[in-house]
């Protein structure tokens, strides 16, 4: 059954019902799959740890997703451990599964966080989801101590603990402190204020630009036709078909057509656009970049 159909108590039922897997029964499903690519053996070796998955889903319920979306990552992680493992390492699978399990979690986590990218090196992982708890243990040591720590202090603290640069732990702090916000709020407590969208320079073209744009464009089209004319009909079509098509031909079917080899057409090719440059010495160099 889908995941996606299923509640979090059926699903966690459903993981508790499965059978306890002994070391050389995992061993032999994990080898037939890997060897004979038996779903059968994967499926078993799956069902028989979903409730590791679900286990380790559990823990990241605080980030605020839905459980079920959890547990949809964490059984890729745990698809991704099985199609990777190596029963012959002498590794009881669990073990090797838990860090994919972890690492798809996590990344969900991180994606879905804001629409703004939280991050993705290790390092900002590993602030993600330690800093907070690594600024609260400092915090409660210093005041057993009968100390304060200043922000700065305690930056440079949360980066030595995790091992991170502290311009990572600044930057991570400013996108956990504050959330997402619509371009559409109004900048003001009153229904008629200017929404911050309006704030926002508008970086498209303005009527002169695109006047001057539309006028360039049309006389690169004309040099470019001027051109193409000196051409034979073969010429012509070749060129056609190679640069002026939004999905261009190769030069195989090319060939296939017109009863030639690709070398063939490749030299055709290259004496057409040789021809062109030569008509168009001293034009635009966008016009040369075409036939490049």
């Amino acid at each position: 059954m889908a995941l996606d159909a299923m509640n979090d108590q059926g699903l966690t039922r459903n993981a508790m019902k499965a059978e306890l897997l002994d070391a050389e029964t995992e061993h032999r499903l994990a080898t037939a799959w890997r060897d004979q690519r038996d779903e059968r053996a994967l499926h078993r070796l799956i069902t028989a740890y979903m409730r590791l998955a679900i286990s380790m889903a559990a823990k990241f319920r605080r980030y605020g997703a839905p459980m079920n979306d959890l547990i949809q990552e964490a059984s890729l992680g745990l698809m991704k451990a099985a199609d990777k493992f190596d029963p012959d390492r002498g590794v009881r699978f669990s073990t090797y599964a838990v860090w994919w399990i972890k690492a798809s979690i996590q990344d969900y986590v991180m994606r879905n966080w804001s629409m703004v990218r939280t991050g993705s090196t290790s390092a900002q992982k590993s602030l993600f989801f330690n800093m907070r708890r690594v600024q609260a243990r400092l915090e409660r040591e210093a005041v057993a101590r009968g100390e304060s720590i200043d922000r700065h202090d305690m930056r440079q603290a949360i980066a030595t603990e995790l091992g991170v640069p502290l311009r990572d732990v600044e930057m991570m702090e400013g996108r956990l402190a504050g959330s997402d916000f619509s371009l559409n709020a109004t900048q003001s407590s009153d229904e008629d204020g200017r929404e911050w969208i309006d704030a926002l320079e508008d970086d498209s073209a303005g009527a002169d630009q695109m006047v001057e744009n539309n006028h360039d464009t049309a006389t690169l089209r004309q040099w470019l036709l001027s051109a193409l004319s000196a051409l034979s009909d073969r010429e012509q079509f070749i060129v056609r078909e190679r640069k002026l098509r939004e999905d261009p031909r190769t030069l195989e079917s090319l060939g296939d057509e017109l009863g030639l080899s690709k070398e063939r057409v490749r030299q055709l090719e290259a004496a057409a656009f040789g021809k062109m440059r030569k008509s168009l010495e001293g034009q635009s160099k966008e016009v040369l970049n075409f036939l490049a």
